[in-house]
C-alpha cells in the first residue's frame, strides 16, 4: 500500500514541478525583456550624446598618422595612393588600441555588475565611435559635409550588424537620419549586449568578465567597420584607375 501511495503522489508532484519550472522560465524571460529595454534606451542615449560631443579632429589625426606611422600622404585624398597593406596595418593597430582601452574600462566599472552597466555603456559608446571615426579618416573618408557624416553613421550601423539602405540615407537630412540610425543600432546592440553581459549580474566575477566582453564588443564592431571602409576605399581606387588608365595611354 505504501508503494501505491507513493506512486499515486508522483504525478501531482511532477505536474507541480513543471508549473514551477514554467513560471521560473517566464520570470527569467520577463527579466531579460525588461533589462533589454533598459539597455536599448541606454545605448540610444549614449550614442546620441556621443554624436553631439565626440569628434576626432581630421587635421590633427592626419598629423598623428604621419608622425606615428610615416603615412606618406599630405591630405586624405592622398591616402588613395598609399599601399593598402599599410592602411590595413594601421587599422588593425587602431582596433587593438581601442579594444585594450575598452577592456580596461570594462574591468574597472564591471566590478559593480549590473549596477554599473549603464555608465559603462556611455564610455563604451564614446570609445567605439572614436574608433570608427579614425577608421573612416584612415581610409580616406573625412566627415566634413552632411553626406559624409551620413556615410559615417551608415558605417557605424554596419559595425553594429545593421543594414541601412542607400535609399533611406539619400532621402533624409542628417538631423533626421542619424537619430533613426542610432535607434536601429540600439535595438541591435541591446540584444547582443544583454546576451553577452548576462554574467555581469554577479558583481564579484564581473570585473574580469566585463573587461573580456568589452574587448569582444569593440573588436567585433571594429572589424566590421574596417571591412566596410576598406571595401569602399578599394572601390574608389578601382574607379580612379579605370579613369586614369585610358588617359595615360593617349
Amino acid at each position: 500500500m505504501l508503494a501505491q501511495g507513493e506512486a499515486g503522489h508522483s504525478r501531482p508532484r511532477t505536474a507541480f514541478s513543471v508549473v514551477i519550472l514554467e513560471k521560473a522560465i517566464m520570470a527569467v524571460n520577463n527579466s531579460k525583456s525588461w533589462v533589454r529595454r533598459g539597455v536599448e534606451l541606454a545605448v540610444r542615449n549614449a550614442f546620441l550624446k556621443a554624436y553631439d560631443t565626440i569628434k576626432v579632429d581630421p587635421e590633427n589625426y592626419l598629423q598623428h598618422l604621419r608622425m606615428a606611422y610615416d603615412l606618406p600622404a599630405l591630405t586624405y585624398d592622398g591616402v588613395y595612393s598609399v599601399d593598402p597593406d599599410l592602411l590595413d596595418h594601421i587599422a588593425e593597430a587602431t582596433i587593438r588600441a581601442h579594444t585594450r582601452m575598452a577592456a580596461a574600462e570594462g574591468a574597472g566599472l564591471g566590478m559593480g555588475g549590473l549596477f554599473t552597466m549603464l555608465p559603462d555603456l556611455g564610455i563604451l559608446a564614446a570609445i567605439t565611435l572614436r574608433m570608427i571615426q579614425k577608421l573612416s579618416l584612415l581610409y580616406g573618408f573625412p566627415y566634413n559635409t552632411e553626406q559624409e557624416e551620413a556615410e559615417l553613421w551608415a558605417a557605424a550601423a554596419t559595425a553594429a550588424g545593421v543594414d541601412i539602405s542607400r535609399e533611406l540615407m539619400e532621402k533624409q537630412f542628417v538631423s533626421k537620419f542619424v537619430p533613426r540610425v542610432i535607434q536601429r543600432i540600439a535595438v541591435s546592440a541591446s540584444a547582443e549586449i544583454v546576451e553577452k553581459w548576462a554574467a555581469r549580474i554577479i558583481p564579484v566575477v564581473s570585473g574580469v568578465i566585463g573587461g573580456s566582453l568589452n574587448y569582444y564588443f569593440v573588436k567585433v564592431w571594429g572589424q566590421r567597420a574596417l571591412g566596410h571602409f576598406r571595401q569602399r576605399h578599394l572601390q574608389i581606387r578601382q574607379t580612379r584607375s579605370a579613369i586614369l588608365l585610358p588617359a595615360a595611354r593617349q
